[in-house]
Parts: structure tokens; C-alpha cells; sequence
């Protein structure tokens, strides 16, 4: 298991934009680092800057709750996900990946993909206070997000 962590005084380096595309900040280990990760987010802009960032709501969970267990298939590859929410701030995904070798033989590969999910409507007035004016969305730009992903979108 791989597991992102922003240590006690994680910095980003200043700059025009800080962009998190594929939900990263859900990939931290509970909603505290969460937070911390969006002041970092926030301090490193420069006057003017930009962030941008998409993250699971826990409309994520929610909209997933009795999902079906997964299978696909190509020529080559196959993949088996099965999902469960063993808490409401919580959603997992284990696939176990299979992908055919030059021999013909097949390698199989196991993934667990552990986010947190967090209310997100409070982010505007959390982000205000580290001097980044935001808005929450369920689109970015003309993309309408899948059902529970929101995209968080400010400027310093």
C-alpha cells in the first residue's frame, strides 16, 4: 500500500498555480491532512495565483454504496475491482489487475486504493481564511464531474 503524506510543515514552493488533477488530496490518510494540504495549497500562491483542485465529497460513497463488484476485459488485460465504504469518510477500492506477458503466461497485480472523503461545502470559507477566494463545483469547466467528485477552483 502506497499512502500520501504531507509531514507536520509540508511547504510547496511558491507559485502562479497549484493543480491536483485525479483527486490526490483523497488519497491522504484522514481529513486533518486534508486540510493542511489545501493551506499549503493556499500559502504557496502568489497574489493572483490560481488553485485548482478536484476531490472526493462524501456524496462519493454515498452515490457508490451498494455498487456492483467490477470486471473488464481486453486482449491483453483484465481487471476484477470490488468496492466497499467501511465508514462514511471512507471509500475502497481493491482490483486485482491481470496483464498478459510476451510468453503468453499472465501476471496478476494487486491494488488497494484507500481515499477519505470529506464535506466539501465548507472548503470556500476554510480557504477565505488562508486568503484564497473559492468556489466548490460538481464541473470544471464545461466537464460535468462523475457523481460525488467536486472540483474546487480559486484564486489568491
Amino acid at each position: 500500500m502506497c499512502v500520501l503524506i504531507a509531514p507536520t510543515g509540508f511547504s510547496i514552493s511558491v507559485c502562479d498555480a497549484v493543480v491536483a488533477a485525479g483527486h490526490p488530496f483523497s488519497y491522504l490518510p484522514d481529513e486533518e491532512e486534508v486540510e493542511r494540504a489545501f493551506v499549503a495549497a493556499a500559502e504557496a500562491l502568489r497574489r493572483g495565483g490560481v488553485l485548482a483542485v478536484d476531490i472526493c465529497d462524501l456524496e462519493w460513497g454515498l452515490a457508490r454504496q451498494h455498487a456492483p463488484n467490477l470486471g473488464r476485459a481486453g486482449e491483453d488485460w483484465a481487471i476484477i475491482t470490488e468496492f466497499s465504504s467501511p465508514s462514511p469518510e471512507r471509500f475502497v477500492r481493491q482490483m486485482a489487475v491481470f496483464v498478459r506477458n510476451q510468453d503468453g503466461s499472465w501476471r496478476r497485480d494487486d491494488e488497494r486504493h484507500y481515499n477519505v472523503l470529506i464535506g466539501t461545502t465548507g472548503l470556500p470559507l476554510f480557504l477565505t481564511e488562508h486568503h484564497v477566494e473559492a468556489i466548490v463545483t460538481s464541473t470544471f469547466g464545461a466537464e460535468t464531474l462523475p457523481v460525488g467528485l467536486r472540483s474546487v477552483v480559486g484564486h489568491r
